[in-house]
């Protein structure tokens, strides 16, 4: 099927022949009376497009499946493109078995990156409405706001206090406002996030790395679904678009460029934003980030430990263990926090300590911080401690055993 915004072309294979099947509306009940011409055996074929996730749990077929268009689109290019042709080309792939298909995720994950993926929509709106604000300072020299943030209580009253013309200040008025709507918006979705996940097994997890939130941990379980697909780390290091870009030919060395960016972009910056968190708290994490630093600089050195991070997850998914080096007060802080978002009954005055209690108790929160110091200074020394070696040579004995 070859789907548009309206209907979508139809082309059967069948006894390897193409045969032109005609047009379906794409509407509930078009795609429902479809369904019932259809056998429990067959496979249907789509690409992936805004509105193909909408038959992929059609009950009256035995399979259906969504095409990567990108890597069909390499695979199968032809000068004549028609939409009859485009859906013979699908139904020709699958059935020589060369199709790139798209992990379909189940119900209740899509729903959970539905969420992260409207809240991110909702940021970076409110980034751009924020932008405008100092731009409009900008404009008119005024000097930077000498508060923390220019949108809080006391940088708002900063900001009353600034000459400007009646039509610019009006629009700062209206730009705060939208700042407003937007921030009871983010806080509905986080509400939403936080019932999603406050009973994941998984998300949970994550939290114990430093520097992963509910929030981070939430989009990164909606964009792998099941860790069982990754046979290895460098699978989901691929899948997240963190691997370096190789170039290769002949007898001429590997050249290793920048980041190929190919897959989960949203994931990929969740996890470039962690990184920048995980770099300022005490642990290997930061001893990693500064290394890096000093030899290619901030940027990639976040996005090394975005990578990092990534091989990190793997193995604490696959492996179903909590982070080595977690701080249990500051984890036990993030889940608590994560239960109140999720509309969890407070534990003030009920006679007993509460679950973040330890958090609050300085003493142990150095004591916690102390000991992540401590692997931070392990992790310089082994590095230190490294020397550069060759390639390994291998001897008879070892290419006989080869052999």
């Amino acid at each position: 099927m070859d789907i548009h915004r309206t209907f979508a072309e139809v082309v059967v294979w069948e006894d390897g022949r193409l045969r032109h099947h005609g047009r379906v509306d794409m509407t509930r009940s078009g795609l429902e009376g479809f369904g019932r011409s259809l056998r429990r055996t067959d496979e249907v074929v789509v690409e992936a497009t805004g509105n193909a996730m909408a038959g992929a749990g059609s009950p009256y077929v035995g399979r259906v499946i969504v095409a990567n268009p990108m890597q069909v689109k390499a695979i199968a290019h032809a000068r004549i493109k028609t939409d009859k042709i485009d859906a013979g080309v699908l139904a020709q792939l699958h059935a020589s078995g060369f199709l790139p298909e798209v992990w379909i995720p189940d119900e209740r994950t899509e729903r959970l990156g539905r969420l992260v993926a409207r809240r991110n929509q909702v940021v970076r709106h409110r980034t751009r409405v924020k932008n405008e604000v100092h731009g409009i300072l900008q404009a008119h020299l005024v000097p930077k706001c000498p508060h923390a943030d220019l949108f809080n209580r006391r940088g708002r009253a900063w900001l009353e206090r600034q000459v400007l013309p009646d039509d610019e200040r009006a629009a700062i008025a209206r730009h705060i406002r939208e700042i407003d709507r937007l921030a009871e918006d983010l806080a509905d979705l986080d509400r939403d996030i936080a019932r999603e996940a406050v009973d994941d097994v998984q998300v949970r997890r994550l939290q114990t790395i430093t520097g992963v939130n509910a929030i981070v941990a939430s989009g990164i379980i909606a964009a792998v679904g099941d860790i069982r697909r990754f046979r290895g780390p460098q699978r989901l290091v691929s899948y997240f678009g963190l691997n370096p870009r190789v170039r290769q030919s002949g007898l001429g060395l590997a050249q290793y460029g920048r980041i190929s960016k190919h897959g989960r972009s949203h994931a990929r910056a969740m996890l470039v934003e962690a990184a920048w968190a995980a770099a300022k708290a005490p642990g290997p994490l930061p001893a990693f980030f500064l290394r890096i630093r000093n030899k290619r600089g901030h940027q990639v050195a976040a996005v090394a430990v975005a990578r990092k991070l990534a091989v990190l997850i793997w193995h604490l998914l696959t492996k179903e263990q909590d982070y080595f080096w977690a701080r249990p007060a500051l984890v036990a802080a993030k889940l608590r926090q994560l239960a109140l978002k999720a509309g969890a009954p407070g534990e003030r005055g009920v006679g007993r300590r509460g679950s973040a209690y330890a958090y609050n108790v300085k003493e142990l929160r150095n004591s916690e911080k102390a000991a992540a110091e401590n692997a931070e200074r392990a992790y310089e020394l082994m590095v230190r401690h490294w020397r550069p070696r060759g390639p390994k040579r291998r001897t008879d004995a070892t290419k006989e055993e080869r052999l």
